[in-house]
């Protein structure tokens, strides 16, 4: 799993204040355009809940994560209820290492080259550079030089306009939050047909980067 697990399914949604209910249409209309991979935040009131009833609903048709795990502990919660990988904004040896012992893929956030190298040095899968948005595709470049070995996604900024850009500069895969997904928006008809269309061109956009 690990790496190639994240860089098949491309783009990672993530969800900030999904709840019960609303996770299974916002899912589905991801699916339908051809995200598979869901990040639910820790900081969603009920996110273990929403964990579970998304991981339960679409088993291994939807890749559905925790996201924003400041802890070892929440961690090992998250996995519990069904997570198959954790996000985090910062390294943590022990969020680390609780991860890779069930088993499942290790994202730790980081921003400079000690950082992207620590991580991966505690057995993290992928580096989450975060907020990639403040620095842009650049920087994934000049980090490519000397730990080209390093798998990089970026969070933080990412929407349509740029991920193909990303892609070019080296990321495995990119996290795109509410410029793909709103759950503060009503949950409409229209709105989830929105949600499916951006989704397939998000698609498109990093299938195109990578054939280039």
């Amino acid at each position: 799993m690990g790496v190639e697990e994240i860089k098949r399914r491309a783009v990672v949604a993530v969800i900030r204040g999904a709840s019960v209910e609303s996770i299974i249409p916002m899912a589905r209309a991801l699916k339908d355009g051809g995200v598979t991979a869901l990040e639910i935040t820790m900081e969603t009131p009920k996110a273990l809940s929403v964990i579970e009833k998304a991981a339960d609903v679409f088993g291994n048709d939807m890749f559905v994560g925790a996201g924003t795990v400041l802890d070892a502990e929440t961690a090992r919660a998250a996995i519990l209820s069904g997570a198959k990988f954790v996000f985090s904004p910062t390294v943590r040896k022990e969020t680390i290492e609780i991860t890779k012992r069930y088993g499942v893929i290790s994202v730790p956030g980081a921003f400079t080259p000690t950082e992207i190298l620590t991580a991966f040095e505690y057995g993290a899968d992928v580096i989450k550079v975060f907020p990639a948005g403040s620095v842009g595709p650049d920087y994934f470049k000049n980090i490519a030089g000397p730990l080209p070995h390093i798998p990089l996604m970026p969070t933080g900024g990412i929407d349509m306009n740029n991920a193909k850009d990303y892609i070019l500069a080296g990321a495995v895969a990119v996290g795109v939050g509410s410029s793909l997904v709103d759950p503060k928006r009503e949950l409409s008809d229209d709105y989830l047909a929105l949600i499916t269309e951006n989704a397939r061109k998000l698609i498109e956009e990093v299938r195109t980067a990578r054939l280039a």
